[in-house]
């Protein structure tokens, strides 16, 4: 939902800015007289001398003692809002620790990146699997893996999957004392390049 949803507002973003940046940049360079064509009335810019706020515009309310801190406080909230969206689009999504529980014996704290490279490795000891990759999300108590399996090419995706299962996933969840490890499992099968016979 959220990659949708910054998909969505990217695109958004992207179209209105290619849309208003064209703009200026037809009547910047003069095009419509160079490649003789008429903009529509509604344009927004005539010509490489037309300016985005005229002079009218920029003056119209400088007696009013409200409106540049009204304009100032919108604009920075605006920025604030973007530098915050760039900041969460560059934030990773790997858990970086899981707490083991261990009940009355106490709490630890294991890497994140040692789970994956530990699960990592059981994944690819099961028949089949050439090269695995697994990444950890969700939160510290309750992860999620993210699993991802080149399969050789005589391999059966459900045995794979269900020896994915009942070996790996159940073994890390009984070492870190977890209630469960949900998992999102994609196969990719090898491809291999043909032999030329002459």
């Amino acid at each position: 939902m959220r990659t949708t949803v910054n998909r969505l507002l990217m695109g958004l973003i992207g179209a209105i800015l290619f849309v208003v940046g064209g703009s200026v940049l037809v009547s910047a360079f003069d095009l419509p007289r160079h490649w003789h064509f008429t903009l529509p009335s509604w344009w927004p810019f005539s010509g490489p001398h037309d300016v985005l706020l005229t002079a009218a515009d920029r003056t119209r309310y400088r007696g009013d003692s409200w409106w540049w801190p009204v304009v100032i406080a919108a604009l920075a909230v605006i920025a604030l809002a973007a530098l915050w969206w760039l900041v969460a689009q560059l934030r990773t999504r790997r858990l970086g620790q899981v707490q083991v529980d261990y009940g009355e014996e106490g709490r630890v704290v294991l890497r994140g990146r040692a789970l994956e490279d530990a699960l990592a490795a059981d994944a690819e000891a099961l028949p089949g699997v050439a090269r695995s990759g697994v990444r950890l999300a969700g939160r510290r108590h309750t992860p999620a893996a993210r699993v991802s399996l080149l399969l050789e090419g005589h391999a059966v995706p459900d045995t794979v999957v269900t020896d994915l299962d009942a070996r790996v996933l159940t073994d890390a969840c009984r070492s870190a004392a977890l209630d469960g490890l949900p998992a999102e499992v994609r196969l990719h099968g090898e491809r291999h390049r043909g032999a030329r016979v002459e």
